[in-house]
């Protein structure tokens, strides 16, 4: 399990996914949600990768990014850390 499931047309996603790997600690991940200290992007597949989600996590120097299927179930998961400046722009770009 992906600690990712989809009901009544939300997302939700256990708060220990985003927080390990953004380095984070699950119980403050909301409260980073809500001050914008955590930004996220969910995207749907289309084409070939119709049945598909990415979720996108942000911080100023991380990004996790969660492929998921229909289900939650996990397709494919990385991340990005820039621990010595800001990521660049682009990375917090949808496709990138």
């Amino acid at each position: 399990m992906t600690g990712v499931k989809f009901e009544n047309g939300a997302i939700e996603v256990d708060a220990r996914v985003i927080g390990g790997p953004l380095g984070i600690a699950p119980e403050e991940v909301q409260a980073a949600l809500r001050e914008g200290t955590i930004t996220s992007l969910c995207e749907r597949g289309i084409e070939e990768d119709v049945g598909s989600y990415r979720l996108s996590f942000f911080t100023a120097h991380k990004r996790l990014r969660i492929i998921v299927d229909e289900s939650g179930a996990l397709i494919r998961r990385s991340t990005v850390s820039s621990p010595d400046r800001p990521l660049a722009s682009s990375f917090r770009q949808p496709g990138i």
